[in-house]
């Protein structure tokens, strides 16, 4: 991308962020769960539908994604490895749930949608956006509609989830909100580990050539350091928030650019998917909370179908599982990578 194509799109950014940031003031005001993320998604998902000059901006979501990872792997500490082994049967569950969910959805897609083959079965599966964009466009599926799918996909996961929750167990989303932790209580030493774990888990996700680098590699680099006792710190709520923020509004400017009755129409069909994977996973959820030791809105949490960066975000929002929903959601990603990949060589139907 040319110099003068980036500094095009900065001012349609700021305008987005600007945007965002007062609809997550609103929810915030009115008392919304997850009210800095969900304000702003909903609010530059709008300002998209409406077609005011907003624009997400490529280079905003990697130093995020680095800031979450670090954030993500301070919540894994030395008795995260004591239960790891007791989550086998939710792994096991994952990749059933993958599989139901997978075959249902192409199948409405393809039956009730008329999508062809490749579009539909790469626009079923449930997670992997750009992973799954770039395999349906070898396998001759419309990149632009799949791509369009999975952003709806995790805007109406992350919307729908919290009246969700309260509607399966009665609980309110938030008042499970994490205690606000002010940027004071972050001391030097703690900022010089923040900063390091991002610098140098940065380099090792590239390096390495990790999925999604710039959240794996940080995240993993913060959780050694938390692991051996080398650091506690913990985030301040604030960056949380300018993380929820900076992410709603990537999402929802994923929809600019797009004719309103396009994205109508896309929203409409994903939401029909969008039922699809959250009812199976409710299912699968309301099962194994007999089999492992974790609430039912922390497994539904770690198999409902958004990205890993925003599911991860909801987990930290609302204080629940978030090592339990991190590790299931990087699973995820994998077997559905996997099984795509293997699948998408044979001839789609």
């Amino acid at each position: 991308m040319t110099a003068g194509r980036m500094g095009a799109l900065r001012p349609s950014f700021a305008m987005a962020l600007a945007i965002g940031t007062l609809g997550g003031a609103l929810f915030t005001l009115i008392g919304m769960p997850l009210s800095w993320m969900l304000g702003a998604m909903t609010a530059t998902g709008l300002a998209s539908i409406l077609h005011l000059p907003v624009k997400g901006w490529a280079r905003a979501r990697p130093p995020m994604s680095a800031v979450i990872g670090v954030m993500l792997g301070s919540q894994f500490g030395p008795h995260t490895l004591e239960t790891v082994a007791d989550w086998w049967p939710a792994l096991v569950a994952l990749a059933a749930y993958l599989l139901v969910s997978a075959v249902l959805c192409t199948v409405y897609l393809r039956r009730m949608i008329r999508m062809d083959g490749p579009t539909a079965f790469f626009s079923a599966m449930p997670g992997g956006l750009i992973d799954m964009v770039l395999l349906g466009a070898e396998r001759g599926g419309d990149e632009r509609t799949i791509a369009l799918m999975h952003s709806s996909r995790i805007f109406l996961v992350v919307l729908g989830l919290p009246p969700l929750m309260t509607l399966v167990t009665g609980a309110d989303p938030g008042a499970r909100v994490a205690a606000w932790r002010p940027l004071a209580e972050m001391g030097l030493l703690d900022v010089a580990f923040f900063l390091g774990a991002i610098a140098l888990g940065t380099g090792l996700g590239r390096l390495l050539r990790m999925p999604a680098p710039f959240l794996i590699g940080p995240m993993l680099v913060s959780m050694a350091l938390h692991w051996t006792g080398a650091t506690g710190f913990t985030v301040p709520s604030g960056v949380i928030a300018v993380a929820q923020i900076v992410l709603g509004t990537t999402v929802g400017c994923r929809f600019a650019g797009t004719s309103s009755r396009r994205i109508l129409h896309i929203l409409l069909t994903s939401a029909g998917s969008t039922v699809i994977l959250l009812g199976v996973a409710l299912l699968f959820a309301l099962g194994l909370q007999y089999l492992i030791d974790v609430p039912v809105e922390g497994i539904l949490l770690a198999f409902a179908p958004g990205g890993l960066a925003e599911m991860s975000l909801v987990a930290l929002a609302l204080n629940l599982e978030v090592s339990f929903v991190v590790v299931s959601h990087i699973s995820r990603i994998g077997m559905v990578i996997l099984g795509a990949g293997l699948v998408s060589r044979r001839k789609t139907p």
